[in-house]
Order: structure tokens, then sequence, then C-alpha cells
């Protein structure tokens, strides 16, 4: 199984403030996954990097993870949200894992 994440940052690409509430890109997000028909998990992040040019940001993140969605859906969405959250790029890794499901039957016991 491919497990693929695809990392938005909040901060407008122009202004370099975030614009909206998080809970508002966070439904965003949401619905875009609902049209796409896919499962998803989504974390929030607070982070900081640095510009080429050396500025320091301190930015929130939505990291979107992906369980087996196909690799052109990743990148459709990717492309997307970039559009969506008005961002110079978003992020995407991807890497296979290992997946167990795990039930608890405990309530299924009979005495």
């Amino acid at each position: 199984m491919i497990q693929s994440t695809i990392y938005i940052g909040l901060n407008d690409s122009e202004t370099g403030v975030q614009k909206f509430d998080t809970e508002k890109y966070i439904s965003i997000l949401k619905k875009v996954c609902h049209n796409f028909r896919v499962a998803f998990s989504v974390h929030r992040i607070e982070g900081g990097y640095f510009h080429e040019n050396g500025t320091y940001v301190e930015e929130t993140t939505l990291a979107l993870l992906l369980m087996d969605t196909p690799e052109e859906i990743v990148i459709e969405i990717a492309k997307d949200l970039c559009g969506f959250f008005h961002q110079e790029s978003v992020m995407v890794t991807s890497s296979p894992c290992s997946t167990v499901f795990v039930k608890d039957d405990i309530w299924n016991i009979e005495e």
C-alpha cells in the first residue's frame, strides 16, 4: 500500500500571511476530498522554514494523508489545493507502508 501526504501551507503566497481561519481551510480540504471520493486524514502542523533569501517564516500547514490513492489523483488534488489556498507550491510525499486492520472482538465474547 502507498501512503501519500500533501503538505499545504496556509500563508498566502503574495501577502505572506494566513488570510482565513484554519478551520475554513480544513473545510475546503474536506470538500475537495469528498469531490474526489477519497478517504483522508488531515493533521494541523505548526512549523517554520527559511526562504531562499534567508527570511524566516512560521506557518500553519495542513498535512493531508491519503492511503492507496492513485498518483494521478494525488497530483490533481495537490494542484487544486495549491490553487484554492493560493500557494506557490505544495509538497507531496509518497512511500510504501504496511497496513494492518485490528479489530477488538472483546464485545463478541460469549460467556
